[in-house]
């Protein structure tokens, strides 16, 4: 191989460092052995993070995508590689995370005959409305490898940011190639119509009460800024979408609270009472609409003006009144500038009226037990660095710092919430885990028992490269949103339903990964169990044992149960 030429393996790698990618997340296989050696090439360029099921590497990867506004890249291995690692990418697609997932697959002699572990990934990952990803590609030529790369980053990034699948196949990795990377692909902004603009500005003077969700991924400092400024020339209560609580300042006085599950009822009431709803991001799915209630499709109650970086969405699921397809970025700066008059319609109040709303959902009901968990989130509050990032899987335990955390956000400069807006269980450990990887921040996991066992074992990975998460683990012995859906549809017929667990010694076992272990059952437990978590240098497990009774942040199972056997 003479000096102009290397590996099309090699050639990946290099092609990812001009991309600007500092790490990659996988788990390593043979059919992908020319590339792992590119990693060993460059290795003082991009760090290749070798992770414990391709699951958990999908979800590392995809959260680094959330935090960057940049593709994360993964690399898995062809079939059961591919399939495992789906979770991720499936999550990338509905929560408009850019992503790359690299599958290592078989030799292009090999195709079509049922090869080992041979699938068709076209197929399986079809980009769709319905799909996984945006677009799904196979590399056959290596001197091809640079626009296939630069391609992959563009899609995933430009319109509704989400995954592309790049397909490797094992003998074109091994050819030379004289080819060199294309240059960094930067997302192309899309700005508003100046006509829409006027449009919009005329639906506001015509309102009485209008209403701002903020959500969708691609939003930075400057747009969260813009955002706020917008908001505060027209005195607009702001809600953010499900899981992007950090699009909008919580502590800004025109914060209305977090239009997702576990809706404030009076919040829930306000929305439906509006005029004129304002989306800016989301794409108004069945979470953030409260299973398509707040907002009615085809044809809203409300007046809709719908702002989303892909004009395939707009109109999709919602008709809206006034459609405009903008990035992030371009739409906050063009809706800051859009001149209010001295008096509005709805004046301050129904601003005040809405984060007087919000104010007030903090305040707790009283629950049994000796754990109480809006006391534990209030020491999160109190101790926890500005940058912080809070993640979470699925689960019932999310909706304690969903309900009572409150993120500054983007507003000042950093995305402090990495939560799967797909419900995805096992998401937190390694999103956690990532963050800390990539950025140096403090990570605190939110995590069931259930949850966490999901992708635990990814605390290994932590501890192999030094990386340092806060994992608080709430242990009710049960997958508890399935045991409160079956209290509310078949009450008190739970035994032998699959919904109680028989737990590890969780302690014990965040020990063996190389992480500290605590165990409170006590709420004055905590804060101590906290601050020397902060100060060690290797990750710690806290794991709080909590009341099966508090299974909701409002409410209990027998509360539940009771409830249900009355009707």
């Amino acid at each position: 191989m003479t000096q102009d030429t290397q590996l099309a393996g090699h050639l990946i790698v290099e092609c990812l460092v001009a991309q600007g990618v500092t790490h990659a997340f996988g788990v390593p296989g043979e059919s992908y052995l020319a590339v792992l050696d590119g990693f060993h090439k460059y290795r003082e360029q991009i760090a290749f993070v070798s992770n414990r099921q391709e699951g958990g590497a999908a979800f590392m990867a995809e959260a680094a995508g959330k935090m960057s506004n940049r593709p994360g890249v993964c690399f898995v291995t062809r079939g059961p590689g591919a399939t495992n690692a789906s979770i991720g990418v499936h999550t990338a697609f509905q929560d408009s995370t850019p992503m790359v997932l690299f599958v290592g697959d078989v030799a292009s002699d090999q195709r079509d005959r049922e090869a080992f572990q041979e699938l068709e990934y076209q197929n399986f990952f079809g980009p769709s409305t319905k799909g996984m990803a945006k677009r799904v590609e196979r590399i056959d030529d290596p001197d091809r490898v640079p626009e296939y790369v630069a391609r992959a980053f563009a899609t995933a990034m430009n319109g509704r940011p989400g995954p592309v699948v790049l397909v490797l196949p094992e003998d074109m990795l091994v050819k030379a190639t004289t080819a060199r990377p294309m240059p960094r692909v930067e997302a192309v902004e899309a700005w508003s119509d100046p006509g829409a603009l006027r449009t919009l500005r005329e639906m506001l003077l015509a309102a009485k009460k209008p209403f701002v969700i903020a959500g969708g991924g691609g939003w930075t400092q400057q747009s969260a800024q813009a955002l706020q400024r917008f908001a505060e020339n027209w005195k607009l209560p702001v809600g953010n979408a499900f899981r992007f609580q950090d699009c909008f300042d919580n502590h800004h006085p025109q914060y209305a609270g977090d239009v997702g599950i576990g809706i404030n009822p009076k919040l829930s009431a306000r929305i439906k009472e509006s005029d004129l709803v304002i989306a800016i991001g989301p794409r108004l799915g069945e979470m953030t609409t409260g299973g398509y209630t707040l907002l009615k499709p085809p044809r809203p109650v409300q007046k809709l003006v719908h702002i989303h970086a892909s004009a395939e969405e707009l109109n999709r699921v919602y008709q809206a009144d006034l459609a405009i397809n903008a990035t992030m970025n371009a739409a906050a700066r063009s809706l800051e500038v859009l001149s209010a008059p001295p008096e509005l319609p709805w004046g301050e109040e129904w601003a005040r009226g809405a984060n007087a709303d919000y104010l007030g959902n903090l305040e707790p009901q009283k629950l049994p037990g000796d754990i109480d968990m809006p006391a534990i989130v209030g020491l999160l509050q109190k101790h926890l660095p500005a940058d912080a990032l809070i993640t979470n899987g699925a689960g019932n335990f999310a909706s304690w710092t969903h309900r009572f955390f409150k993120h500054h956000g983007w507003a000042k400069g950093h995305k402090t919430q990495l939560a799967p807006t797909v419900g995805g269980m096992g998401y937190g450990v390694p999103a956690g885990i990532a963050a800390n990887i990539v950025s140096g921040r403090t990570a605190v996991t939110m995590a069931g028992d259930g949850d966490f066992l999901m992708n635990g074992q990814e605390l290994a990975t932590a501890s192999q490269y030094g990386a340092k998460s806060i994992v608080v683990l709430l242990n009710n012995g049960m997958y508890g949103t399935i045991r409160m859906h079956q209290e509310r549809e078949y009450p008190a017929r739970t035994e032998g339903a699959g919904t109680l667990l028989s737990n590890p010694d969780f302690v014990g076992l965040a020990k063996a990964y190389g992480y500290a272990g605590e165990r409170i059952t006590r709420t004055d437990q905590f804060e101590a169990a906290l601050l020397a978590a902060l100060e060690r240098k290797q990750g710690t497990v806290i794991e709080v044992m909590l009341d099966p009774e508090v299974i909701t942040t409002r409410g209990t199972l027998s509360g539940i149960r009771e409830a249900a056997l009355k009707k």
